[in-house]
């Protein structure tokens, strides 16, 4: 609980499950069509305050998630439920492709954004001739066998501290610090089913999606498992493999230290 000014503030934090593919992600646009756009428009039906959202991370346009965390603020004089229907009375007001999981009070000293310890991401591969209708949106088709050892040898590269200027896209300003922190490139293999699990402190721009474009391209022998090495110390996306699309993403889950 936080005072501003003379009101009492109760501070709320949410997580959300989506499904990108109508939406251009999940920041607030011009157009209405991001996430936050939504969220903060049922969060208006229920609070005269109308709070604006707080968000651990940004997913672009496409972009699933399963866990994104946010937090909002309002006036303690305007909640007037019991918190464990704070979820169903926003997820009332929210398209059926965006759901609220869970909603609780939590200390004025959290922040989803700046107290978030660490992600992770999960990118889906359909890898067989056809195309599982189900997953089309959900799944990236790559129908040309892969070589999944040399994936996962390649994938041990990606695994620390270093500058992964060489796999994240342009926005067209001058990206100053590259430096991240990932402690988990794994893929796991079910039937045709490809699952690549990226985990880490924080995220360059298409970061998670640079990473697994350029691992299928492994796959099928476009590069060496060695030449990752080389794409990292270049520090040039020039010189590294493809982006993944976009809808085989989620953002899985985001961490917070037990504190």
């Amino acid at each position: 609980m936080v005072f501003q000014g003379r009101v009492r503030l109760l501070k709320f934090k949410l997580t959300l499950a989506y499904d990108g593919t109508a939406w251009k992600g999940w920041q607030s646009q011009r157009s209405g069509l991001g996430v936050q756009d939504q969220v903060e428009a049922a969060l208006a039906k229920l609070f005269a305050a109308a709070p604006r959202v707080e968000s651990s991370s940004r997913t672009d346009a496409g972009v699933h998630a399963r866990g994104m965390v946010a937090h909002f603020e309002i006036p303690a004089d305007q909640f007037h439920m019991p918190p464990r229907h704070l979820a169903l009375a926003i997820n009332a007001g929210l398209p059926e492709d965006i759901r609220v999981m869970s909603a609780a009070r939590v200390p004025a000293s959290f922040h989803a954004r700046f107290g978030a310890s660490g992600k992770q991401y999960r990118y889906r591969v359909w890898n067989d001739p056809v195309m599982n209708p189900l997953l089309r949106t959900q799944a990236w088709h790559v129908p040309r066998p892969l070589d999944l050892a040399a994936m996962r040898e390649a994938a041990t590269h990606f695994i620390g501290r270093q500058d992964f200027r060489a796999f994240t896209a342009n926005r067209g300003d001058v990206l100053e610090d590259a430096v991240r922190t990932l402690n988990r490139c794994d893929i796991v293999r079910q039937g045709r089913e490809l699952t690549f699990v990226i985990e880490g402190g924080g995220f360059l721009y298409k970061m998670c999606r640079g990473i697994v474009g350029t691992l299928v391209q492994v796959g099928y022998g476009r590069f060496p498992a060695s030449e990752v090495r080389l794409m990292l110390d270049a520090q040039d996306r020039r010189v590294a493999g493809m982006n993944a699309p976009a809808h085989g993403l989620v953002l899985w889950k985001v961490f917070y230290s037990p504190d």
